[in-house]
């Protein structure tokens, strides 16, 4: 049992994800001038063959890639894809969690998808309470097929 444990724990510290970090005034930057009608159509796969559907198209930001922070504060460019997945947390330490390419500005809310099987639901939050922005590839997966711009 406990070579069962160890197998496990040596999995998730080789291949666990690595988290980094969007200062807020960064965040801004990045995303000045991108809101809904700056987005552009992109096809993913699907990885879970469901009613014949293999992939998915919808809306999506247009940064190709994104400038974020280690855990030292070392500056790192990190390429978007459609398994990035953004974490904004709150002023009162609630956490909502978005795919990174359907995000926008939205006037001073951060807009985005949840959901992969239905990225058309949306949801927004205040960009003013937003005081910690994680980042990290979800390893899941998806890629794109195509970008149409």
């Amino acid at each position: 049992m406990m070579k069962l444990f160890l197998s496990f724990f040596l999995f998730l510290t080789l291949f666990g994800c690595t988290t980094y970090y969007i200062p807020i005034e960064n965040f801004r930057h990045q995303f000045n001038g991108i809101d809904s009608t700056k987005l552009r159509m992109v096809e993913i796969n699907v990885p879970v063959y469901i009613n014949g559907v293999t992939s998915n198209t919808y809306p999506a930001n247009p940064i190709d890639t994104i400038d974020c922070v280690d855990e030292n504060n070392k500056s790192i460019k990190l390429a978007n894809s459609p398994s990035i997945e953004i974490r904004f947390t709150d002023k009162n330490d609630d956490r909502t969690i978005f795919y990174f390419d359907t995000i926008y500005l939205q006037d001073s809310l951060i807009v985005g998808a949840k959901s992969r099987l239905i990225p058309t639901i949306r949801d927004a939050i205040p960009l003013i309470d937003v005081k910690l922005i994680e980042i990290q590839d979800g390893k899941k997966d998806f890629h794109y097929i195509k970008n149409d711009e």
